[in-house]
């Protein structure tokens, strides 16, 4: 059984930085696309980052482009979102999602991940 654990969000002031951590397990070839996605008060969910294994090719949404940076550590099966230069409007509810087959890494779609983590909220005050 996949699992995915999210972990890491809290308050910081504008400008500051944060660190999600998704820990990963079940997957039985280490082959697989790992996203992150938020969701703001009132609006849909938005993917932003994306992970793939294989190649360990990244890829951003521009909201987050140049602040955010998506890595993983393969011995502690984690995969991280640092976030830079916060602003309040990444405030929400933050995820992290997994699937072994993504036709399209660089489109970060929540249809294409089955497999997702429980919520962590980042709150981001100006």
């Amino acid at each position: 059984e996949v699992q995915l654990q999210a972990f890491g969000g809290g308050l910081v002031q504008a400008g500051g930085s944060l660190r999600l951590s998704c820990v990963v397990s079940g997957f039985t070839s280490d082959d697989y696309v790992i996203a992150w996605f938020r969701q703001a008060p009132g609006k849909e969910r938005e993917g932003i980052s994306s992970f793939s294994s294989s190649d360990g090719k990244t890829h951003y949404t521009n909201p987050v482009k140049g602040r955010f940076t998506i890595s993983s550590d393969n011995a502690k099966n984690t995969v991280y979102l640092q976030m830079n230069s916060l602003k309040p409007e990444d405030t929400g509810v933050y995820y992290c999602a997994a699937d072994s087959v993504v036709l399209r890494p660089r489109v970060i779609r929540a249809g294409a991940y089955r497999y997702w983590g429980q919520e962590t909220q980042v709150t981001v005050s100006s």
